[in-house]
């Protein structure tokens, strides 16, 4: 019975490492894969590539130009966030994004945009991906600041009137920056500064 399975085993392996699915140390069967044989795909452009590359750093990196203050981002936030977050961002009936200050170290955390989230530019970028949750990526980038001001305005972290762009949202500092601890496991290497 032993036998039997390890010759089936044996002959399985050999079927696979003879197909063109199946990569090889020289790498040969792996280039026949991608080869244009089938027919499929294509290089990506420069420009293609720059469409997807969409990435919002910490620091500021791959944010749009643009500009907005809460008092331009109340009207987005009301024509098209209130229904999920509620007037205030505290009702829902999806998540709560506001509150929830000095609670994370208590029974009952709540995770707010005001009390978890490290870093201003995630929020812009979440909203730019993701929001409206019913037409997400419809909003323009001074929209998209107007509203992220109005949100960091209903926490209590930037004014009505302070105007966030390219510049000055990166320089927004939230609450949690620091709540946040180094991965401690011995095979993750220290990220660099």
């Amino acid at each position: 019975m032993v036998i039997a399975h390890s010759v089936r085993l044996v002959a399985l392996v050999l079927v696979w490492s003879a197909s063109p699915w199946s990569a090889s140390l020289s790498g040969e069967r792996g280039l026949l894969a991608q080869s244009p044989t089938f027919g499929l795909g294509h290089t990506p452009s420069p420009e293609l590539l720059q469409t997807i590359d969409i990435e919002v750093t910490p620091d500021g990196k791959g944010l749009a130009p643009g500009t907005g203050t809460a008092a331009a981002g109340k009207d987005v936030y009301t024509r098209r966030c209130e229904t999920c977050h509620g007037p205030t961002g505290k009702e829902g009936p999806q998540d709560v994004i506001v509150g929830g200050q000095d609670s994370l170290n208590t029974d009952r955390p709540l995770k707010t945009v005001g009390s978890y989230w490290p870093y201003a530019t995630t929020l812009w970028d979440y909203i730019r991906r993701a929001m409206p949750f019913d037409h997400p990526g419809t909003l323009t980038p001074d929209e998209l600041y107007g509203v992220t001001a109005y949100v960091l305005f209903m926490n209590g972290i930037v004014g009505e009137l302070d105007a966030l762009n390219q510049t000055t949202l990166p320089q927004v500092k939230m609450p949690n920056r620091n709540g946040f601890v180094v991965d401690p496991r011995p095979d993750v290497p220290p990220r660099k500064k």
